[in-house]
């Protein structure tokens, strides 16, 4: 099951949200020269097994 957080530093997957997390203090202009924007979601890819992975990605898909 992937998680929302900030905390890059673990072993599960995680999702984030940069614009609101890691860049929340960059300005708008600053964001969007690094790339940053705020429908971007950083997928850290953990230890779990690669099919649970993108089963958990795929169902959290179907809900947007």
């Amino acid at each position: 099951m992937l998680s929302m957080t900030n905390n890059l530093g673990d072993s599960r997957s995680i999702a984030s949200h940069p614009a609101s997390t890691t860049h929340s203090k960059l300005s708008v202009e600053e964001k969007k020269a690094v790339g940053i924007t705020d429908g971007l979601v950083r997928i850290s890819v953990g230890l779990e097994h690669i099919s649970d992975i993108i089963a958990d990605i795929e169902q959290a898909l179907e809900k947007c």
